[in-house]
């Protein structure tokens, strides 16, 4: 873990907001001690330290507003610092790996570190659990110097990004690509080429990012993720995802590329 260890402090938000200091910054590990009073549960991010730590806050527990603590989004976290944004992921991932595996879903018995891995294991039956990472694919679709960008239902007012969804069982990442394309437009795509990936812990992706070009089909929103899926030239973009994204980093790139 690179950096100056830290402290994450995750509330029971679901998507878990992390505490911030009265200047924005996270507490460092070596401050830990003075919130230990807060903590339901705690550990490290890796099976030694030196190393990121991090900590649930006790239910109902209060943070001192008046000392200027507050929690913040995640989401949030990419305009200060894009690593601080990766390390507060994998602590909350590892927090979850705890949390949800206390117990053995195969014999039921109390759940233990892993020695060596960091992963949970069964003493009695040996079952191991690795952290959940759920693949997901994205992928900026082209065509005539235009850019395919559609508004997720969840998206703050007048966001746009590229097309993504999970990939299913039995399939292949291009075969995902096309089926979300098309799922979500209606827009029929060619050309796939693999872009690049991105851990989103929110609460769980690994995100495969993808260029592909039109083939045919008008851009026609599927009425339940999306609300809205247009063709966007490059001078009229609208509101796009924040830079430390692989999304924002699709559409640099192809922003990138149509300038020249």
């Amino acid at each position: 873990m690179s950096g100056h260890p830290l402290c994450f402090i995750f509330d029971n938000f679901s998507e878990g907001r992390v505490l911030c200091k009265p200047d924005g910054t996270i507490p460092s590990a070596e401050e830990a001690g003075g919130f230990e009073r807060y903590l339901a549960t705690a550990g490290m991010v890796l099976k030694r330290p030196p190393c990121d730590l991090w900590g649930l806050f006790e239910p109902g527990a209060a943070v001192d507003r008046r000392a200027g603590y507050a929690f913040v989004s995640r989401r949030n976290l990419p305009s200060r610092d894009s690593d601080i944004f990766r390390r507060a992921g994998v602590a909350f991932q590892i927090m979850c790996l705890r949390l949800k595996n206390k117990y053995c879903g195969v014999c039921g018995d109390v759940m233990t570190d892993h020695e060596l891995d960091r992963a949970r294991v069964c003493p009695s039956c040996g079952n191991v659990v690795y952290a959940v990472m759920a693949p997901a694919v994205i992928v900026a679709v082209e065509k005539e110097g235009a850019i395919l960008l559609g508004h997720n239902v969840n998206f703050p007012e007048g966001r746009y990004s590229v097309l993504a969804g999970f990939v299913e069982p039995g399939e292949t990442l291009e075969e995902a690509v096309t089926r979300e394309v098309f799922e979500e437009s209606l827009v029929r795509i060619k050309n796939i080429r693999y872009f690049g990936s991105q851990p989103w812990p929110f609460p769980n992706s690994m995100m495969f990012g993808f260029n592909a070009d039109w083939e045919s089909g008008c851009p026609t929103p599927d009425g339940g993720e999306l609300s809205d899926v247009r063709w966007f030239k490059r001078d009229v973009l609208p509101d796009i995802p924040p830079s430390v994204s692989i999304s924002r980093k699709l559409i640099d790139d192809w922003l990138a590329r149509s300038a020249e």
